[in-house]
């Protein structure tokens, strides 16, 4: 019966376009959700024993079957090439913004990007990765963006809070300051300073100069 009843998940959770919520499927088979659970972690394990190109994986509140992680590169290539429905970049940075800062209003995410953001904005309404999840109480009660759930199976992720630390994507201090360092050594072999202290501002080449040295442009 248990052999059965796993073939009949796969089944179900094979042909659905969404997560299946582990709910619907023990309403079609009749089983305890905690008992639908530990089938599934059941197929979990046989086929990362048998070693498939496939995962069963929890995702959006729910259970569906995606590439194993270690085929990527062969699944982008198929997927991307010949792709002309990609995000631009301006939409992707938009999208983070609201993954991490939501709710957010189209002014808040503007003054962060520091540009207009009305046609961004409705692409990933369109697209379906964020919509209106509230109204802000304050004058004028803006519209309040959010993450859908399309955009947590785009990603992979069960919940919001799987996304990766955003300090994770910031680099240190020590980071920060060897860059600057580099680029102070570099500009200081390759700009001559004028005659005197050169420790002294006042003794460093202007932009004028600079561009009277290079010519006209």
């Amino acid at each position: 019966m248990s052999a059965g009843l796993k073939r009949a998940i796969e089944a179900v959770v094979m042909v659905a376009d969404s997560p299946v919520p582990v709910e619907d499927l023990a309403g079609l088979t009749g089983l305890a959700s905690d008992r639908v659970e530990a089938l599934l972690e059941e197929l979990v394990g046989d086929y990362t024993t048998q070693g498939h190109g496939f995962q069963l994986v929890r995702v959006a509140g729910g259970w569906r079957y995606q590439s194993h992680p270690e085929q990527a590169p062969y699944v982008e290539q198929f997927v991307l090439e010949g792709q002309s429905a990609k995000l631009s970049a301006a939409a992707l940075e938009t999208l983070a913004i609201v993954a991490y800062k939501q709710p957010i209003s189209r002014a808040q995410i503007g003054s962060i990007r520091g540009v207009g953001v009305e046609s961004v904005v409705r692409t990933l309404e369109q697209r379906g990765y964020i919509a209106e999840i509230a109204r802000d109480p304050g004058p004028g009660q803006a519209v309040l963006f959010g993450t859908t759930p399309e955009f947590l199976m785009k990603m992979g992720l069960d919940s919001l809070s799987q996304l990766p630390a955003i300090a994770d994507f910031v680099p240190g201090a020590d980071v920060v300051e060897a860059l600057e360092h580099g680029l102070r050594v570099e500009i200081d072999a390759e700009i001559p300073l004028k005659t005197g202290d050169p420790d002294d501002p006042e003794n460093r080449p202007t932009l004028g100069a600079l561009l009277d040295d290079e010519g006209p442009m």
